[in-house]
């Protein structure tokens, strides 16, 4: 049966015998209640025996004497009040509602932590200086947060540091632009990204710099420069990227931008393309945004096209500009942008062109005079000594440090008998050819020009111009096989092809390593989609065509080490910029373009932060036709570049403006008419000798190539498997060979 668990029945069993209880125990009798008897009839108050009295309580205080109540307040005052959050850092809530925060003013982030960057530092006062100055007007550290200066390396730091100088206005008093020009791979997005953040968050005065900043870049890059953002920053800001959508809808995007304000601002990064900013620049231009910065800013080389144009009429003082060749065809466009970012800094374009332009050529003219060597040389200096102050440069040099070798090559190969003839027979026939030597360059020598640079790439590129008998290739139809036909790729028809083929072969066949292949023509990359079909080599392809979004998917999923594609194609025009091609460590730039910054920008994608790698690039030229003299001037412009921009002072003069006349030739008795013209020191009949001969200046020859080989001297186990099938010479470079003890 149930028992009771009432206190007075659990009180009763303990106190008795639990063990008698337990062997005894019958449920109590029900008893009739009685009424209870007051304590007036029987003269005394009934109280259960179970129940304790409970103690009387009075509301009269303990009485302290007066000492002792000091003491306990004491005690209490002395305690000051902490907020319970461990490890709590922030203000301990001495300031009242309405009352006016006393003391001075703090930085946004520790100056003296370990590894921090600070940017700027107040000038150390006086004592007595102290006590005078206005403690609300009193300058602060500028320090750059630690989640990103914890990352940034030691140039990469030093690059952060001259941006905010130059966009401050202290490099150059009332001058608020620079350029920053470092080559590829060294990180030029995370040093704007941490300048951008800098700006927005903090200054001298205890309040941001700015309360926008936009970004401009190629259509490619927008998505690029968003993840970045989001990379580093990890969703502490909220950037605004425009890379697609109607007009009405881009256009209401950017006027909720341009009317935030405030200190807290919920987008205050724009990320937007060349494209789009110049059909949208009058949004943009109705109110002010405090930094601008242009990415591939070599697009601002003409100050006379549009995006030009819109974009110096943006109300912006703080201008970055960044670009990896500023220099690519001559100095004017050079000036172009400098003045974008500093304008007047170089006088007006006519004023520079009589100044620097003129006197700096002539100079480097290799029939040059020597006052005219020297006068351009004076310039140069007065020009680089202005320049400097607001461009930085820094050499992909210092990426040894961090990135594995790269081994760059220039493979000449020579024509196939087919090739040859149709070249011959296209100098023969070509009119243009008496109007260069003219001087006179027409839109027919233009034409000419094309033609025999496809014809270079391969004869199937010129076929249908042989069909339709066109100037320069009448008859030419006779040349090409029985029954030939364009629908197959015929590699043996081709000596760049051939040596494609064997290249990708080798590299299949012995490693598991990825291949880019970057031409200027959408039609050869025609010709690799029908050579990888019939070699059964998976690849992908990224040319104009490709939507944007696409572009950032596949590019992606090719870096991923689980993807089964051996092959990029890549068009130069299309995605020659800012891709990051990290997934392979081969390169073949197919053929060369007369601008040198093209080549550089294609061949700088597998060569970055992330590689891990071995690179390989291979630079394929057919041998003493028009390719080489599209790289020997390739050579002119990037000695200009060095001289102006990297301060290298022994560039050779190697070539006369005059030479470059010579484009419709072919030289079918040597092995490179490029090593020919360079008078090459390094070599004795044909064979690098090491050490160079006694008594030669090593420093003369190209600095960018270490060594001249044939097949004897050829380290590469992939380019000695096609020497002999078309290979006739190349030039290499080793990107670590002093930091790494190579011979």
């Amino acid at each position: 049966q149930r028992r009771s668990l009432a206190p007075s029945q659990l009180a009763k069993r303990k106190a008795g015998d639990e063990e008698e209880e337990e062997e005894h125990w019958h449920p109590p009798t029900t008893r009739k209640r009685q009424k209870p008897v007051s304590e007036t009839e029987s003269g005394e108050c009934y109280r259960s025996p179970f129940r304790k009295p409970l103690a009387q309580l009075t509301n009269r205080p303990h009485c302290l004497d007066s000492s002792q109540h000091e003491a306990f307040i004491r005690s209490i005052l002395s305690k000051p009040f902490k907020v319970p959050i461990p490890n709590y850092k922030g203000p301990l809530g001495l300031r009242a509602l309405g009352i006016k925060r006393a003391g001075l003013r703090s930085p946004l982030h520790d100056p003296f932590e370990e590894g921090a960057l600070v940017l700027y530092e107040p000038p150390l006062l006086s004592a007595h200086d102290q006590l005078k100055i206005d403690k609300d007007k009193a300058p602060v550290h500028v320090v750059v947060d630690p989640v990103l200066s914890r990352v940034l390396r030691p140039h990469q730091r030093e690059g952060v540091k001259f941006l905010w100088d130059c966009v401050t206005s202290r490099r150059i008093p009332g001058s608020h632009g620079c350029i920053m020009a470092d080559e590829m791979g060294l990180g030029k997005t995370l040093q704007c990204i941490t300048l951008m953040w800098t700006l927005l968050r903090q200054s001298p005065d205890c309040k941001p710099e700015i309360e926008k900043a936009m970004v401009v870049s190629p259509s490619s890059l927008v998505r690029n420069w968003y993840k970045e953002v989001e990379k580093w920053l990890g969703g502490r800001i909220q950037p605004l990227a425009i890379d697609g959508g109607s007009k009405e809808e881009i256009d209401r995007k950017l006027v909720g931008f341009m009317n935030q304000r405030g200190l807290r601002v919920p987008s205050p990064i724009l990320i937007i393309s060349y494209e789009t900013f110049r059909l949208h620049a009058e949004a943009l231009q109705k109110g002010s945004v405090g930094l601008v910065i242009c990415d591939e800013g070599h697009r601002l080389k003409n100050s006379e096209n549009q995006t030009y144009q819109a974009l110096n009429s943006l109300n912006t003082p703080r201008r970055v500009l960044i670009s990896g060749t500023p220099i690519q065809n001559d100095l004017l466009e050079y000036f172009s942008l400098v003045h974008f970012v500093n304008s007047g800094i170089l006088g007006t374009a006519q004023e520079f062109k009589r100044h620097f332009e003129i006197p700096i050529l002539k100079g480097r003219d290799a029939d040059a005079s020597e006052a005219e060597r020297h006068k351009g040389e004076e310039r140069l200096k007065e020009l680089i000594s202005i320049v400097n102050r607001c461009l930085i440069r820094r050499t992909s040099d210092i990426l040894s440090k961090y990135l594995p070798v790269k081994i760059e090559q220039v493979v000449c190969c020579r024509l196939t008998p087919l090739q040859a003839e149709l070249y011959k027979n296209f100098l023969k026939q070509a009119k243009p050819v008496e109007e260069l030597k003219e001087g006179k360059i027409s839109v027919s020598s233009l034409s000419s020009i094309t033609s025999l640079k496809k014809l270079c790439n391969h004869p199937a590129l010129i076929h249908d111009k042989c069909v339709e008998e066109e100037e320069g290739f009448m008859g030419a139809l006779d040349l090409f096989p029985a029954g030939y036909s364009t629908k197959s790729v015929e590699p043996q028809l081709s000596g760049k092809m051939l040596v494609l083929d064997y290249i990708l072969a080798v590299t299949k066949s012995t490693s598991n390593d990825k291949v880019v292949l970057v031409s200027n023509y959408t039609q050869t990359l025609d010709l690799f989609e029908k050579l990888c079909r019939n070699r059964r080599y998976l690849y992908v392809r990224l040319d104009g065509t490709m939507s944007i979004k696409k572009r950032a998917k596949i590019v992606e999923r090719f870096n991923s080490p689980s993807s089964p594609e051996f092959i990029f194609m890549l068009s130069s025009k299309a995605g020659g910029c800012g891709l990051n091609l990290i997934g392979a460590n081969r390169l073949v730039m197919f053929d060369p373009d007369w601008n040198p910054a093209n080549d550089e920008q294609a061949m700088a994608r597998v060569w970055r932060d992330g590689q891990k790698k071995t690179c390989y690039i291979y630079r394929l030229l057919s041998t003493g036709t028009i390719e080489e003299k599209i790289f020997q001037r390739q050579t002119h412009k990037k000695a200009l570049s060095s001289c102006v921009v990297d301060e290298e002072q022994d560039v050779e003069r190697h070539f006369s403006l005059g030479e470059l006349k010579e484009l419709f030739t072919l030289n079918e008795t040597t092995t490179s008419d490029t090593h020919d013209k360079i008078k090459c020191r390094r070599c004795v009949n044909g064979h690098q000798v090491r050490p160079p001969p006694e008594g030669s200046d090593c420093t003369s020859d190209l600095s960018q190539w270490n060594h001249c080989a044939d097949k004897r001297g050829l380290q590469d186990s992939v380019l000695k498997a096609a020497w002999d099938a078309a290979v006739t010479f190349t030039f290499h470079h080793h990107s670590h060979e002093e930091q790494r003890g190579i011979p």
